[in-house]
């Protein structure tokens, strides 16, 4: 079984150090995709396609998403991240004053989403497609959106603002799998008390100038 994923709401740092996507031996790109690959792997049943998003959809052990669209080129979200409304609200959240273009809270569902454009690329595919292969997808044409967190020796991809979803380098060494980053300040304009908010952890998460690149 899984081990259950630490949530943060994460102080975003501007540091002048940046990942290089440039390297002839680019051992972080691919060490990303084993160990995503052995996140997939882990999660079994709990990645599936939907088929209305176009996309793969992660649920972690406490009901977070994590989406990635099987093409950059469509016309649905190339990802997104979705969690429940509660903790925030709990917390001071006034939903009506959360950036609509960035936060869809849907009071039916009770949840928070947040889609991401991250590039126009087209995959295409030879065969039938993996939820892993449409990763690797992601990896080959935006390099530049993985990154290598060592404060918790995770890899993870940039969504943009500060939010970022990590997951461990080595599962059986590190006790967090999957890590959901996300930039506090939006909700604290919105009303919430970030060291309330239950079931996440209010901390700081090194990134370079906001655009959720790894240190």
């Amino acid at each position: 079984m899984i081990r259950k994923k630490l949530v943060i709401l994460a102080s975003v740092l501007t540091l002048a150090a940046m990942l290089s996507a440039c390297d002839s031996v680019d051992v972080i790109g691919k060490s990303a995709v084993t160990s995503f690959d052995s996140l997939v792997d882990k999660l079994g049943e709990q990645v599936t396609f939907d088929e209305n998003k176009n996309s793969w959809v992660l649920v972690s052990p406490t009901g977070e998403n994590f989406e990635w669209s099987k093409d950059f080129s469509s016309n649905v979200p190339d990802a997104a991240v979705e969690f429940d409304a509660a903790p925030f609200l709990n917390a001071g959240l006034k939903a009506e004053e959360l950036p609509t273009a960035e936060y869809v809270y849907d009071s039916a569902t009770g949840k928070i989403r947040m889609p991401y454009e991250l590039s126009q690329d087209a995959f295409t595919y030879s065969g039938e497609t993996t939820a892993k292969d449409t990763f690797q997808k992601i990896v080959d044409t935006n390099r530049e959106l993985i990154g290598y967190h060592a404060q918790l020796d995770h890899y993870g991809i940039a969504l943009g603002n500060g939010n970022m979803f990590e997951w461990a380098k080595d599962m059986d060494k590190n006790d967090k799998d999957m890590v959901f980053v996300l930039n506090p300040q939006p909700f604290i304009d919105a009303g919430v008390d970030p060291s309330k908010v239950e079931g996440w952890v209010f901390g700081k998460v090194e990134v370079d100038n906001g655009k959720g690149k790894m240190e």
